[in-house]
């Protein structure tokens, strides 16, 4: 069982804890428990009800009704309003449900539906990427744990890769190369796999070398495939040097190829970009990019 505070909560639903506080005083509705010491913490239940009730609440439900309907009521209520509604609020919130219960059916059950409603490129853009912004502000603040993370993130990329793979090889013509590689330590797969999707879709030739890549490995496949472009993602801190020496040691690997790097750690340090490195401001200015990639070089 895990054990919540009232700010993990909070951070979890988007509940303010001084509303929670104040349900818990008028309504009797979130009730914690405490140490021996006297201080207050929550259970899975308190927080599954607690979204429950915070997603009816919004829809429309006073909660001084809610406060006289016993938990199993709430929760099927709240199971049917979520079906039958298609906020991009409410299947993020289904979807932190669906992690913090370790529920693959639910998982499933809300990417499939929204897939098969708008497609697979809709339902990453407009639910799982905001979804995981959550997911990573949970993660920081540690309100989550490594089991739920893995959890969430594994069967995410277990439908990237299918994607990947009903996409037949079929490059134009005269469309750019791309190398896309993690270095190490770096964790940001999902978004790599996401942009090594959208750019095979689009006829663009991609070699995806995946996470863990050494300098001198990324010389070696530069050497070999002769990439237009290099793309990975700097958004954890570096290990034993910082993201300057990092670039500039990248920049002279890379030679004349031309390096794209988005991610946190190249807009939280002050960096002085070689001449043949290009800071992206993350997914956005990357899509518009891929547009622009799409049969012609650029």
């Amino acid at each position: 069982m895990s054990v919540y505070s009232i700010r993990d909560l909070e951070r979890l639903t988007g509940i303010k804890a001084h509303t929670i506080r104040m349900w818990e005083k008028r309504y009797r509705l979130i009730l914690p428990a405490r140490t021996e010491t006297n201080i207050r913490y929550y259970n899975d239940e308190n927080l599954r009800l607690l979204f429950n009730i915070a997603l009816l609440n919004r829809a429309g439900y006073k909660i001084s009704k809610l406060a006289k309907m016993p938990p199993e009521e709430i929760s099927a209520r709240a199971a049917e309003f979520t079906r039958r509604t298609e906020t991009t609020d409410n299947r993020i919130e289904a979807l932190t449900l669906a992690m913090l219960d370790l529920d693959e059916a639910a998982f499933e059950r809300i990417f499939l539906n929204y897939q098969w409603e708008h497609g697979f490129e809709p339902v990453m853009l407009d639910v799982i990427y905001p979804f995981l912004n959550r997911l990573n502000e949970l993660w920081l603040t540690r309100s989550i744990s490594l089991a739920h993370e893995k959890f969430i993130t594994q069967l995410i990329r277990r439908k990237l890769m299918v994607a990947i793979d009903s996409e037949m090889l079929k490059p134009e013509p005269n469309a750019p190369r791309f190398l896309l590689y993690l270095p190490e330590d770096e964790r940001q797969e999902l978004t790599l796999l996401f942009l090594f999707y959208l750019l095979r879709r689009r006829g663009i030739r991609v070699l995806y070398l995946g996470s863990g890549v050494s300098l001198s490995d990324l010389q070696d496949a530069v050497q070999s495939f002769k990439p237009d472009y290099v793309y990975t993602i700097l958004n954890d801190p570096l290990p034993r040097q910082s993201v300057q020496q990092y670039l500039d040691k990248a920049s002279k690997a890379l030679g004349s190829v031309q390096m794209l790097v988005s991610g946190m750690q190249v807009f939280a340090n002050p960096v002085q970009f070689p001449p043949n490195v290009r800071r992206l401001n993350g997914l956005p200015e990357t899509l518009q990019l891929v547009e622009q990639w799409k049969g012609h070089k650029v």
